[in-house]
């Protein structure tokens, strides 16, 4: 039985994705081998990995003047390599604190120049807010300003996007990226890793300005310095081709669904109705500010957490998994990708109900 799975990465596929790719396994397209078994510079690969930048550039409508590279290392491996790409002549960079995953972002930085805080959303509750753009304090001429566009684990998104000039904004999009439509031009730089809505883990998405490739440190290694590996077609090593081949069968089942446009309309309805299931009484909360809501991640608690247990029991008798929240926040947290389908969310929300009603 496929159940409904809440997990916040490696997270759930598109069923249809999930079959092609099973039909596909030992035979792709009558080359009598599997996509895991060609060479990455053969004809029938090189085939994959052109069809998935062409349509990732059309959905997220990513312009001439961004390259878009496949790197391995994840999100949480971008932490290093950024500030090693951008580094190079100017050691200093500003963050903007919105949860674990940019506090991670901006501990890795300190590591290759200067970082400055420029702003922070934490909150005696946590991170439960995005700071608006007039409240940055940002340094001067800086290589880069960092965000975090969606934090996974505390549920914060950033939806109001200042345009930065000449300083490059680098965003980590890890957990949000082909949920909406992003507006790529006003980024420096824009990743993610692709076990939330673009795939499998192994595969790094990294969309980079073209004037942003000569800025890399020496100490960067030549496998993710981004200059090498644009010119190089994201060939200058193995690239991760199961993970890109899966990653382009998603941007395909994007483009069915209507594009970024239709999958945001839904992705909308499936977090207002968890989120007004959550406020509709004092039993379950979450404590983000509703502005900074994240449409991916919704992390809320139980009012009484000594039943935190027995809601995940019941939760799972149900079909309903990985519903459980972090370990550094604790609670719960629905993770609602683009891959979760709203009859999924309509179960959780009927089971949330139906558990309040027991505990009343």
């Amino acid at each position: 039985m496929r159940v409904f799975n809440f997990s916040a990465g490696p997270a759930a596929l598109p069923e249809e994705v999930l079959r092609q790719a099973a039909d596909e396994m030992l035979d792709w397209h009558g080359s009598g081998m599997s996509v895991m078994e060609m060479s990455h510079r053969g004809k029938e690969f090189m085939s994959i990995h052109e069809e998935a930048l062409v349509d990732l550039r059309e959905l997220l409508a990513v312009p001439s003047s961004h390259q878009i590279l496949f790197l391995q290392g994840g999100g949480l491996g971008e932490n290093a390599i950024v500030p090693m790409n951008l580094f190079g002549t100017k050691p200093r960079a500003d963050f903007v604190l919105t949860g674990s995953w940019s506090q991670k972002s901006f501990n890795e930085a300190k590591k290759y120049g200067t970082v400055h805080l420029a702003a922070s959303g934490q909150t005696a509750d946590g991170f439960t807010r995005a700071p608006a753009h007039a409240e940055w304090q940002l340094s001067a001429d800086p290589a880069y300003v960092h965000l975090c566009t969606n934090e996974t684990i505390h549920g914060v998104e950033t939806f109001d996007i200042p345009d930065l000039g000449d300083i490059p904004l680098v965003a980590d999009a890890s957990s949000h990226l082909l949920s909406r439509p992003m507006d790529v031009a006003k980024y420096g730089v824009l990743f993610g890793g692709a076990q939330k809505n673009i795939g499998i883990a192994g595969v790094t998405v990294v969309i980079v300005r073209e004037d942003l490739l000569d800025r890399a440190m020496s100490v960067c290694p030549s496998a993710f310095e981004w200059k090498t590996v644009a010119l190089n077609n994201s060939m200058y090593n193995t690239p991760p081709t199961y993970a890109i081949y899966i990653a382009g069968l998603v941007f395909k089942w994007l483009k069915k669904q209507g594009g970024l446009r239709a999958i945001e309309a839904r992705n909308v309805e499936k977090a207002k109705l968890l989120y007004d299931t959550i406020d509709a009484g004092s039993f379950y909360k979450n404590k983000v500010e509703r502005g900074a809501r994240s449409r991916m991640n919704i992390p809320f608690f139980l009012a009484d957490e000594s039943r935190n247990d027995d809601f995940l029991a019941g939760a799972k008798a149900r079909g309903l998994v990985q519903l459980k929240g972090h370990k550094s926040v604790g609670g719960m947290r629905a993770s609602i990708y683009n891959a979760v389908a709203l009859d999924g969310v309509k179960a959780l929300v009927e089971y949330m109900k139906e558990f309040e009603r027991r505990g009343a």
